[in-house]
This record gives C-alpha cells, sequence and structure tokens, in this order.
C-alpha cells in the first residue's frame, strides 16, 4: 500500500471542497431566482427515481460477492423489490422486501 503526500491529501480536499461549492452555487447563486422552462423541470422531476436503480443495478448483474456471476438469491430480490415496488408504490416497502428475500435465500442456500 502506497503511501500518499500530505500537501497532495490536502490539495485534493480542498479541490473538492471548492469544486463541490462551486457545482452548487451555479444553480443556487446563478439560476436560484429565475424560472425554470418547463421541459427542465420535467426531465429534473425523474432524477431522484433514477438514482436508486443506478446504484442497485450493478450490485444484481455484476455482484462482487460471487466474482462478477449473477446468482438466484440476488436477482430473485431485485424481482421481489420491482414487483412489490410496482404493486404498492412504496419504495420502503419494495426496500424491505427485496431485502428479506436476498437475505433469506442465502440463508437458506448457503
Amino acid at each position: 500500500m502506497s503511501s500518499i503526500d500530505p500537501t497532495t491529501m490536502w490539495i485534493v480536499i480542498v479541490g473538492m471542497a471548492v469544486g463541490s461549492f462551486v457545482l452548487r452555487f451555479v444553480f443556487i447563486g446563478f439560476v436560484g431566482d429565475r424560472a425554470m422552462p418547463s421541459w427542465l423541470l420535467r426531465h429534473l422531476r425523474y432524477t431522484a427515481v433514477a438514482i436508486l436503480p443506478a446504484l442497485i443495478a450493478p450490485l444484481v448483474v455484476w455482484p462482487a460477492a460471487t466474482g462478477g456471476q449473477p446468482d438466484l438469491p440476488r436477482t430473485s430480490a431485485a424481482t421481489v423489490a420491482l414487483v412489490v415496488g410496482l404493486l404498492t408504490k412504496n419504495v420502503i416497502a419494495a426496500i424491505f422486501s427485496g431485502a428479506a428475500t436476498l437475505y433469506g435465500l442465502l440463508y437458506l442456500i448457503g
């Protein structure tokens, strides 16, 4: 494991802090008092909905726990969570049903 120079580490931390501030300021400071076009607001409405599947999909398709090979517990858990989410329109129920399916099948199979 290589050692990181403290100066380099602080440069990266400060650079990321400045970059994060500038990115947020562009939207809040420059655009915050203006009305956004309806087409942009329509697209921004789906951003939050797309984040959770984007985080979960790689863990189902290429799970690190199995060396990148899809397996029955993860695929079943994703399917159950999707079906419960579609039927109930409840994110919490979908997450917990998927987690229960995953851990239940890992316990039964493993």
